[in-house]
C-alpha cells in the first residue's frame, strides 16, 4: 500500500517535523491542533548534532544558525562548590566530530522556523482550533475533506490519539517537577557562563542554565522533586512551592541560591514519563515524539528523539511491504533507540542528583576523565544519522 495522504494531530515540535519529512516524499499531511494559534511554551532548547543533521536537511537549520548560539562546551559542576568537574567539547568540535552543530535557543525560534516551512510546503495543510476528543478516521475525514491512509499522533504527553491504540504506553508523573526562569545577562551571576551548557550538580536536584542570542541573557531550569500540579506546561509558583524549592536547594553555592531565591514569579511543570506500550494499532494509527515516549530530562533529548522519529517515519513510509509491517518495524526500531536514550538519562539522573560518598566518587571519576573521552561515549547518540537505510 502506497502511502498518500496522512492525517498528524498536534502541531508541536514532533508533527510539524513529520509533515515536512513526510511531504518530502510526496505525501501530502494535513495537521491538526487544537489550539488557535502556535505559541511554544517555554523558554531555552538544547538541539545536539543527531537532530541538527536532520533539520539541515529539511531546510531549516539555515534560519536557526544566524540567531542561536553555539557552545564552546558542556560543563558538569558541582552546585555546591560551581567547581568545573568536567567538559565535553561542542562548538567546533561538534561539527568536525558529529558533522553537526550543537545549538541552544529560544523553543519559539524554532517553532517559528517549522511553521515556516511547514506553510511554504504545498503538500502540507494546517488545521487550528480543532480539538478531536475521538480522533478516529472518520473525525479527521470530517475535518480534512478525505480519508488519510494513517493517523499519526504526535500530540503529547497526554495524547488523546493514544486512546485509540490498543495497549498504548500510560503517562506516569516521575516526582520531579522542572523549574524554568530567564535572567537578563546584566543580571546573571559569574556562574552562568556565555559559552557554556552547564549543568550544576547537587543532592537531589540539579541546575542547567545556557545563553539565548534571542533575549540577550540565560535560560536556567532546576530540577528537584515536588509536587504535581496536573495537566499543565506552566504552572505558576505560589510562596509554599517556592518555599519548597529552596529547601531542596539550601546546601547550594550562594549564587545559586541567590538566584533562585530571586525567581518567586518562576514557573514550572511536571516531568511525566511514559511506559513501555504499543506505539501502532496494527492497523493504520501510530504516535511519535511525547505521545510515545516521554522521557525525563536528564539527557537534553527530548526534542531531538521527536525530530528523529519523524524523520524515521517517512523512510519507513516509504518502503516496501504493508502498512502494518511498516509500523511495525518503524516501532521496533524507534523503541530500541529511546530506550537506549532513556537508559542514558537514568544513568545521569543517578549521578547528577547523588550524595554522600557516591557523589565524591563522582566527581573523582569526572575530574579524571578527558573531553575527548567524554565525547567519544556520546558518538553513538550525537552521531546518529537517521538518513542512514
Amino acid at each position: 500500500m502506497t502511502v498518500k495522504r496522512v492525517a498528524i494531530v498536534g502541531a508541536g515540535m514532533a508533527g510539524l517535523m513529520a509533515a515536512l519529512a513526510l511531504a518530502r516524499r510526496g505525501i501530502a499531511c494535513d495537521i491538526i491542533e487544537q489550539a488557535t494559534r502556535l505559541e511554544e511554551v517555554g523558554a531555552g532548547l538544547q538541539i545536539s548534532p543527531n537532530s541538527a543533521r536532520i533539520l539541515a536537511e529539511l531546510g531549516v537549520l539555515k534560519t536557526l544558525e544566524p540567531v542561536w548560539n553555539e557552545p564552546d562546551h558542556i560543563a558538569l559542576a558541582s552546585g555546591l562548590s560551581l567547581r568545573v568537574l568536567a567538559n565535553v567539547p561542542v562548538g567546533r568540535f561538534a561539527r568536525e566530530r558529529w558533522g553537526a552543530p550543537y545549538g541552544v535557543l529560544h523553543r519559539t525560534t524554532l517553532q517559528r522556523a517549522l511553521l515556516t516551512a511547514v506553510e511554504q510546503q504545498p503538500l502540507c495543510s494546517l488545521h487550528l482550533g480543532i480539538r478531536l476528543d475521538h480522533p478516529d478516521m472518520d473525525a479527521l475525514a470530517s475535518i480534512t475533506g478525505s480519508r488519510p491512509d494513517l493517523i499519526v499522533g504526535a500530540d503529547g504527553v497526554w495524547s488523546q490519539v493514544r486512546t485509540i491504540v490498543p495497549q498504548a504506553p500510560i503517562p506516569t508523573f516521575s516526582g520531579n517537577i522542572a523549574w524554568r526562569l530567564t535572567v537578563p545577562s546584566r543580571k546573571a551571576p559569574p556562574a552562568l557562563k556565555i559559552n557554556a551548557v552547564t549543568a550544576f550538580l547537587g543532592p537531589g536536584a540539579h541546575l542547567v542554565s545556557y545563553p539565548l542570542k534571542e533575549i540577550d541573557g540565560y535560560n536556567v531550569v532546576a530540577i528537584s522533586t515536588g509536587l504535581n500540579p496536573g495537566q499543565t506546561w506552566q504552572a505558576h509558583a505560589n510562596t509554599k512551592q517556592h518555599d519548597l524549592l529552596m529547601s531542596q536547594f539550601s546546601l547550594w553555592h550562594s549564587q545559586i541560591q541567590e538566584l533562585l531565591g530571586q525567581a518567586k514569579d518562576a514557573t514550572f511543570w511536571p516531568l511525566y514519563e511514559v511506559e513501555r506500550g504499543q506505539w501502532h494499532n496494527g492497523r493504520d494509527t501510530v504516535l511519535i515524539g511525547d505521545a510515545a515516549h516521554a522521557m525525563m530530562p536528564f539527557a537534553a533529548q527530548g526534542a531531538s528523539m521527536a525530530i528523529e522519529d519523524a524523520a524515521r517515519l517517512a523512510i519507513h513510509l516509504g518502503r516496501p511491504g504493508t502498512l502494518p509491517h511498516r509500523l511495525s518495524a518503524f516501532e521496533q526500531e524507534r523503541v530500541a533507540r529511546t530506550d537506549k536514550v532513556r537508559n542514558r538519562g537514568a544513568f545521569n539522573r543517578f549521578a547528577y542528583h547523588a550524595r554522600g560518598p557516591v557523589r565524591l566518587a563522582r566527581d573523582f571519576v569526572l575530574s579524571m576523565r578527558s573531553p575527548q573521552s567524554l565525547a567519544a561515549d556520546l558518538d553513538w547518540l550525537y552521531g546518529f544519522n537517521a538518513a542512514d537505510p
